[in-house]
């Protein structure tokens, strides 16, 4: 069984402008967690919170390769985060893999974190493209 799940955005920027929105905290609060302890680099441990949530959790940054791609593990899955540019556009391809086949629950954690993603991809697209800082945190639990 396949257990890994990737959603895609094209957004209206050149790579370095998606890929700087993610790996610097005081950007990424514009459009998804609202804080982060450092910045995404290879080899680090990173905590982003959720501070309307009262939520955090911490990353495991495996690989950056700066505007290109982005390896990190969070909880048992692993996020990567792949930037294609063409005519100063850019394809963020986010999958996320190592879902657990003997969950009971693997369909519904795999569905909700493909909804996350759609949901984190837009709000990101509003962000880079148009400054817009609403989107973030606005999902209803």
């Amino acid at each position: 069984m396949n257990t890994a799940i990737t959603s895609k955005m094209k957004i209206n920027k050149p790579a370095s402008d998606v890929f700087e929105a993610i790996v610097d905290p005081g950007k990424m609060g514009g459009y998804w967690f609202s804080s982060g302890t450092a910045r995404v680099e290879q080899g680090k441990t990173i905590t982003w919170k959720y501070e309307e949530y009262g939520a955090e959790g911490d990353i495991h940054v495996l690989t950056v390769e700066e505007n290109k791609k982005i390896v990190f593990n969070w909880g048992d899955t692993t996020v990567t985060m792949a930037f294609h540019e063409a005519d100063g556009s850019t394809i963020l391809e986010v999958t996320e893999s190592g879902f657990k086949t003997d969950d009971p629950e693997i369909v519904n954690k795999m569905l909700d974190q493909k909804g996350g993603w759609v949901y984190m991809l837009t709000c990101l697209k509003g962000y880079v493209e148009n400054g817009i800082t609403t989107l973030r945190a606005s999902l209803v639990h």
